[in-house]
């Protein structure tokens, strides 16, 4: 099938009629209709039946459509690109992030981002550092913001700032001059909050503590350093989170963790794709923010 075919098909598909069709498409009705008999001949098979005038699909027909929706909406998505490239803006940018990063460091880095490029649009979704490394790959992500590096030989990893896992509790835990200093595995008492067995981080505060022969035991696991965040200013706990998540919260004590767990913020992007003017500012702007949350008194 050719390109008009299948847009003609569409159409039809989508209105029901040879006459709607040719209404969405600013074509005559014998138009529509010498293109779809055209398909049906290079088909060898008909799309539709005749009954009392009316269209009704065939299963081939219904098989097909669910094809051709896709490549409606990419057909629509380069129109779109077309037409801002026409008018000489800056393409979607499209910017994953880990979910942590999404909620403690994006909305700054945005912020200020649109005040230098208030016209561009932005895509911001968050997924886990596998998802993302799939995103990268097949192209649907400018570039990502993780705390991990994928180590993947199609993804380049680019380090943009460097923390260090913080402890967390609430307010009231410690004495004034005992918070900010450096709390060892062993001052890790009480309930402490836990994360699912394929958090990297986590895994390495659980080994940091058992190398200290501390075994903590976990009643409350989590998936995210949030929702961990969260846990803690209800009074649920403590838990040893990234520097960002650690930074972005007024209603905890924080102490740095002896000894310290690095943490990276980096920059995926696909090694075949460079980024535009635009996606790098917003990159750069990415960086700028986490420095900042870094530069939060107690983070250092």
């Amino acid at each position: 099938m050719r390109l008009r075919h299948i847009e003609v098909f569409h159409a039809i598909m989508q209105v029901g009629t040879i006459s709607g069709a040719a209404q969405v498409l600013h074509i005559s009705q014998p138009a529509v209709t010498k293109v779809l008999q055209h398909a049906e001949l290079q088909l060898g098979m008909p799309l539709f039946e005749r009954v009392r005038g009316k269209l009704h699909p065939t299963p081939e027909a219904h098989r097909l459509f669910a094809e051709t929706e896709k490549l409606h909406r990419d057909l629509q998505g380069i129109r779109r690109l077309a037409a801002s490239l026409k008018g000489r803006a800056v393409e979607t940018i499209r910017l994953v992030a880990t979910p942590t990063l999404a909620v403690s460091v994006l909305p700054q880095a945005m912020s200020a981002w649109r005040r230098e490029f208030p016209a561009t649009r932005c895509e911001l979704a968050t997924h886990h550092t596998n998802e993302i490394v799939n995103m990268l790959r097949l192209g649907e992500a400018d570039f990502a913001v993780s705390l991990q590096d994928p180590r993947h030989p199609g993804i380049v990893a680019e380090a943009l700032a460097h923390g260090a896992m913080t402890v967390i509790a609430p307010p009231g835990t410690w004495h004034d001059e005992e918070a900010g200093t450096p709390l060892s595995p062993a001052g890790l008492r009480g309930e402490l909050i836990g994360y699912a067995d394929n958090d990297p981080l986590g895994e390495l505060v659980v080994s940091a503590c058992e190398a200290q022969e501390v075994h903590p035991v976990f009643r409350t696991v989590v998936q995210t350093y949030q929702i961990a965040r969260s846990l803690v200013e209800a009074g649920g706990g403590m838990a040893v989170v990234d520097p960002f998540t650690a930074a972005s919260s007024t209603r905890v004590q924080r102490r740095p963790l002896e000894p310290a767990i690095g943490v990276q913020l980096y920059l995926l992007t696909a090694g075949h794709a460079p980024l535009s003017h635009g996606a790098r500012r917003l990159a750069d702007s990415v960086a700028q923010a986490a420095l900042a949350c870094l530069a939060t008194p107690g983070m250092r």
